[in-house]
């Protein structure tokens, strides 16, 4: 099966048809317009423009709507042969090739302390570099070439960037698409659950951003995106001819925060770091500065079920922080981090065959150029159901939820209905637990281009605590957020706890599903804050809400799993796993003593899956 929208119902206009149907007008310029803009504090960013070119000769310039784009991991590369053919900007040749042939000016920035810009990076998300984002929207609405109305988007750190830049607040700013990004850095990257992602941020994102701060090229090569030999560190502006400028703002990189240090000053998401007070986790968010947002300005939320260890959350809150605010749309596709892969076990293709930049597209033709192509009459919603392979549309989330309740029942069945069987079961943890370096944190780092996630998981469930139903009558299929509720006791003053989904499927394959983790003493709930809307149980994770457990005391746990649509067959049984460790990309919680976990069977400890009853409607109509 596959990704692409082909013969769907779910759209009014395909997103393949669409842009099959819009023609590139104009053409890619050879090389961009390069140059320095001055912020008001002196610090100058390095900045690469593409105007649109007519393919006719003498065509008067245009005034176009700007895209802009913001990047730390270099605008453009310089290189050692220049007649050698070499991708220069591997971060953002896609958004120059789709935006600048269908008309849109497209600008793109080495954020401050990165590449050829100068400046330091004193924080991840500096509340400098946000006011950076305007000064920049300044300069564009002053050029010749720009009609004054202005987008942003891109991938992973740039889509945030271009839901920062949406919250300055600017009036120029028409519409943004965050693509792969996190709305809460804290909860959806750095400290998921309340745990310390330790492979994304002390290991592979920290040692990429070390590399290319620093020009260490040798070590920028062992990434995937940039192995191409002839990429020699950033490309200097035009008017920096012997690249003694951009020399001069790599050595200022030299003293940027480093993240494995940064990142452990903030164990709680109250902390603050102990020279700045005033700067706490929630200034990395996006979120925190949602309600400055640029009124009206319309937002378009895409991700991947597989999108590291929370972007989705981040999209899905996102759309409904903004829903009824301005114009909002979600994409949620079967895809890891950036829709490199598409990770569905039924694929036909591994490369992903669904152009979600086409549906990006659409959305600036509609929203930023005023182009009218029925973009707004489309369901505000559309994602992928994995395992009957279809897109389909909703109007809201969770699309028409309902709920079916699963209880633990002895041994290790699990059952369905309100009520398992009564009892216990004893889990020790075993520190040297893992999910292997093929899951779904390894797609957000560039260090690896793995295409099979969890290709061993059958072996990996031995150690999990497991619990596995009958099978199935009939397909069953769950769109939104799995959530887990138990009374739990441990035999220490804290844990970490991990639940992981799993189809037996009736030839005995096993699919992982998805997960979901928490550290135990952030097991309060909280309501959400106003600018990050949920629709699943909120943890806080602040120290103030923080209460560790008490050894050998049943204490109530209850957290949501990463949102997820899949369909179980007919005759496939579902199963649901405890553990207490992944060694591969969490650290131990409490170090070196490993708890005892029981979990505490009956009424207080089921899983509630959202069951997707319009998909179930229509199965069960078709069979009939």
């Amino acid at each position: 099966m596959s990704d692409k929208d082909k013969d769907s119902s779910a759209w009014r206009i395909r997103p393949s048809d669409y842009l099959r149907g819009r023609a590139a007008e104009y053409v890619v310029p050879d090389r961009p317009l390069s140059a320095y803009i001055e912020m008001d504090d002196g610090c100058r960013l390095a900045a690469d423009v593409y105007l649109p070119q007519s393919p006719h000769a003498n065509t008067k310039s245009s005034q176009f709507p700007t895209i802009a784009v913001f990047t730390p991991y270099y605008r453009r590369f310089a290189v050692v042969d220049e007649t050698t053919a070499t991708e220069r900007s591997p971060n953002t040749w896609r958004y120059r090739d789709m935006f600048v042939p269908r008309g849109y000016a497209l600008v793109v920035v080495d954020v401050r302390g990165t590449g050829a810009s100068f400046g330091r990076r004193d924080s991840f998300r500096s509340p400098r570099e946000r006011d950076d984002y305007r000064s920049v929207v300044d300069w564009i609405v002053a050029e010749d070439w720009s009609n004054g109305d202005v987008g942003s988007t891109g991938i992973s750190y740039l889509g945030a960037a271009s839901d920062f830049m949406l919250s300055t607040g600017h009036p120029a700013i028409k519409a943004v698409a965050p693509l792969f990004a996190v709305f809460d850095t804290y909860s959806e990257n750095c400290y998921p659950g309340g745990l310390l992602l330790l492979n994304r941020i002390a290991g592979e994102e920290g040692q990429l951003m070390n590399a290319l701060d620093r020009d260490v090229r040798e070590d920028v090569r062992r990434f995937s995106y940039f192995r191409d030999p002839n990429l020699a560190g950033p490309q200097p502006v035009d008017a920096d001819a012997d690249g003694s400028l951009c020399r001069a703002a790599i050595h200022e990189h030299g003293s940027n925060f480093r993240m494995a240090d940064f990142i452990t000053e903030f164990r709680f998401k109250d902390s603050a770091l102990p020279y700045n007070p005033e700067f706490t986790p929630a200034l990395m968010g996006p979120y925190y500065f949602a309600e400055s947002a640029t009124p009206g300005a319309a937002v378009l939320c895409v991700s991947g079920w597989m999108d590291g260890a929370g972007y989705s959350n981040g999209s899905i809150s996102r759309y409904l922080t903004h829903a009824g605010s301005r114009p909002v749309h979600l994409l949620l596709g079967p895809w890891d981090h950036g829709a490199r892969v598409n990770i569905s076990p039924w694929r036909g293709a591994v490369v992903p065959e669904f152009p979600f930049l086409g549906e990006v597209l659409r959305f600036f033709d509609h929203y930023l150029k005023k182009i009218e192509n029925s973009y707004a009459e489309e369901a505000p919603i559309h994602y992928f159901s994995m395992h009957d392979e279809q897109w389909r549309s909703a109007k809201s989330w969770p699309p028409h939820a309902g709920t079916r309740r699963y209880g633990f029942g002895s041994d290790n069945r699990l059952l369905e209905g309100d009520e398992g069987a009564t009892g216990t079961d004893a889990y020790q943890v075993d520190f040297m637990v893992g999910t292997g370096r093929q899951s779904r944190y390894e797609r957000t780092a560039a260090l690896i281009d793995a295409t099979n996630c969890y290709p061993d998981w059958r072996e990996r469930q031995d150690a999990f605590l497991n619990y596995t139903s009958e099978a199935l009558d009939e397909p069953l299929t769950v769109t939104g957020h799995i959530v887990v509720s138990m009374d739990l006791i441990s035999s220490e003053p804290d844990a970490s706890l991990f639940v992981y989904v799993t189809e037996i499927e009736a030839d005995g394959a096993h699919r992982y599903v998805t997960e979901g983790m928490l550290r135990a003493l952030h097991r309060a709930h909280s309501e959400p804050p106003s600018t990050y809307r949920c629709t699943w149980p909120y943890h806080s994770l602040k120290r103030t809400d923080a209460r560790p457990l008490q050894p050998n005391v049943p204490a109530r746990i209850e957290f949501a799993l990463l949102p997820t649509s899949w369909t179980f067959s007919a005759g496939s049984r579902i199963r649901i796993s405890l553990s207490g460790s992944d060694a591969e990309h969490y650290g131990q919680v409490p170090h070196g003593r490993p708890p005892l976990l029981t979990l505490v069977r009956g009424a207080r400890s089921y899983v509630d899956l959202p069951i997707d009853l319009s998909t179930d409607l229509e199965q069960k109509t078709a069979r009939r």
